[in-house]
């Protein structure tokens, strides 16, 4: 009966328009497929209530575990079961740290309960309505320079992602290289093998007159959101401007399967609108929705100890800043 009832529910969101079902629920960020992908960061603990998930950490120097939301937002089915999730794990954690789905609560203070050391505006993350035609809502940079890159290249859906593992290893090797990626979004390959199996994924690629994929763009779609996931491009696909063809097109293919496209917000740990990342994403699209970071602490005591000796900083859990 419990099984049943569950593959029942439906969820409806925004004036009635977003209908997550069982299956939308097992999708992208929310899938267990996707969470395991990031293993290597920590260990994926599932809260039941709620529908999301964390990755439980090793505390370095100590026994004690805490748990962080997996990489790049704590997406789930049921906000308002947040709080006794949080409240039913107990003792087992330290701390836990999040930044929320953007397409999670539209009022903050419904959540704000569920964290014990605050829920506070972290980052505008921006998105395009689908509803309107690209031709209204991209900036007009961004409109003449995907009419150029589209003259240069074909954008295709890639049918079964995973056939192209190598090459999308490859382009990101350069994002990495480029761009000096640490941390948990320099995922391995074993990682890129388990993302690209994911349910919700819609990769595209950007193919030049050779032949050769000189860019790839990986979106994660659940219910009525495609949520940009990471992109990469080789040094030809950099130069020849092969971004703006494939978020043009690749936009375009979406319209219909869905209405909202995230497209997260700039680089760094705040964003201040001068990085040519978010100088990029906004030029699709003016509209933009916060993501919170949420911050609670099961174990003060042990939070306190753990903190001991440590420099003051606004970083939680404080216990793991690094001072550079």
């Amino acid at each position: 009966m419990d099984t049943f009832i569950v593959l029942r529910v439906f969820v409806l969101r925004f004036s009635g328009r977003m209908i997550w079902s069982a299956a939308m629920l097992r999708c992208g960020y929310l899938s267990p497929d996707y969470v395991a992908s990031q293993a290597e960061c920590g260990q994926p603990l599932t809260l039941p209530r709620s529908g999301g998930w964390l990755l439980e950490r090793r505390i370095p120097g100590s026994e004690a575990v805490d748990a962080m939301g997996s990489y790049p937002i704590f997406c789930c089915s049921d906000w308002s079961a947040l709080n006794n999730d949080l409240a039913g794990l107990g003792d087992r954690l330290v701390s836990v740290v999040l930044v929320t789905d953007p397409f999670g609560p539209d009022d903050p203070a419904a959540l704000a309960g569920a964290f014990n050391r605050g829920l506070t505006h972290y980052k505008d993350h921006h998105v395009i309505d689908l509803d309107v035609p690209l031709d209204r809502s991209a900036c007009p940079h961004h409109r003449r320079n995907a009419r150029k890159a589209l003259a240069r290249h074909r954008v295709e859906e890639i049918d079964k992602p995973l056939t192209c593992l190598d090459t999308w290893c490859g382009l990101y090797a350069e994002l990495i290289r480029r761009h000096g990626i640490t941390g948990v979004s320099r995922f391995s390959r074993q990682s890129f093998q388990r993302q690209l199996a994911a349910p919700g994924l819609a990769a595209f690629g950007a193919i030049a007159d050779t032949g050769e994929i000189v860019g790839m763009i990986l979106w994660y779609c659940q219910g009525e959101v495609g949520y940009y996931h990471l992109a990469a491009y080789s040094p030809r696909g950099y130069a020849a401007n092969a971004s703006y063809a494939l978020f043009w097109a690749s936009a375009e293919r979406l319209r219909g399967r869905v209405r909202w496209l995230s497209l997260g917000a700039g680089a760094g740990a705040t964003c201040d609108g001068a990085d040519g990342l978010t100088r990029f994403k906004r030029g699709w699209s003016p509209l933009v929705r916060p993501a919170y970071l949420g911050r609670h602490i099961a174990r003060p005591r042990r939070y306190a100890e753990l903190c001991r000796d440590r420099p003051a900083t606004d970083f939680f859990p404080a216990y793991r800043y690094k001072s550079a």
